[in-house]
């Protein structure tokens, strides 16, 4: 059976590197950030419609990768991350992604601190208050009753505690 996992967290916590690294590890796929093929397309700034439309975006990749994946499906941002953003974009979510953020569970959260340097990308808007967002992640997580883990420190050691933690569950 197909383990849904969403690797989440704060801008620049190194979600993608372990989405890929742990996709390799268990020969499987992954799923990319809609965000980063969709924001660029714009040709303006996002407004908050947008996000909706990322949202949905995000899902539909979800769908079209969980049906080539084996065992896994390693999700590289989520609903939680659409939440958390528009709240601090807008002050609001859209109650689709609401609903979203609740109906579509995942297995396992893998939440990536923000204990590594920051990485400036375009695409991102956040450097100076990782660890404030950081713990609107655990709180929302927490909400939500998920399963989750915390990964920090170095690349490898992400990696480990998140094969050690698939592995025994």
């Amino acid at each position: 059976m197909l383990q849904k996992i969403a690797i989440t967290g704060p801008e620049s916590s190194g979600k993608t590197t372990l989405a890929r690294q742990l996709a390799a590890h268990y020969e499987t796929t992954f799923v990319p950030e809609f965000a980063r093929s969709y924001l660029p397309t714009l040709l303006r700034d996002y407004v908050e419609s947008d996000l909706l439309d990322i949202a949905k975006g995000q899902l539909q990749l979800e769908n079209e990768h969980a049906a080539v994946a084996k065992k896994y499906l390693f999700c590289d941002s989520d609903m939680t991350v659409m939440k958390i953003w528009a709240m601090e974009k807008y002050g609001r979510c859209d109650a689709w992604m609401e609903a979203q953020n609740q109906a579509n569970a995942y297995d396992f959260y893998l939440l990536c601190a923000p204990d590594i340097p920051w990485q400036a990308d375009p695409l991102r808007e956040n450097p100076d208050d990782r660890n404030r967002l950081f713990a609107l992640y655990i709180k929302e997580l927490d909400r939500k009753k998920a399963n989750y883990i915390t990964l920090t420190g170095s690349e490898q050691e992400r990696l480990k505690k998140a094969i050690t933690a698939l592995d025994i569950q």
